[in-house]
């Protein structure tokens, strides 16, 4: 499982993106199609419009980071979105569960008490 702060946040983005982008590129992606601020230590992550390339983009204290993964067979389950949503919120634990290739659309979560709404 991936240990993150409970302070930082996961962003999906719905839409495809080019894989050749790099650092730059894809700070852009995070200001311009999330409308989220790159350098607020939260993780951006980005598919490829075959599916089988993930890059997740994040603030390391003092500078950018890109973690990159290609898969040799398969692809990676995107949740299903409605029409309207540009980016999805994952928790630790769905992350990790989409890097290991399960479908997220298939999991029903429990109600659980939130603070936050």
């Amino acid at each position: 499982m991936i240990s993150l702060p409970p302070t930082v946040k996961i962003f999906l983005a719905v839409e495809p993106a080019d894989m050749r982008k790099g650092f730059d590129g894809l700070k852009a992606l995070v200001e311009e199609q999330l409308g989220r601020d790159p350098l607020s230590g939260h993780l951006f992550v980005f598919r490829s419009r075959r599916g089988d390339r993930l890059k997740i983009l994040v603030w390391d204290r003092d500078g950018l980071a890109v973690w990159y993964k290609r898969l040799e067979q398969g692809r990676f389950s995107w949740p299903r979105v409605r029409e309207d949503q540009r980016q999805i919120e994952l928790l630790p634990a769905e992350l990790a569960m989409l890097l290991e290739g399960i479908d997220l659309s298939n999991i029903t979560r429990q109600p659980r008490y939130s603070r936050c709404g």
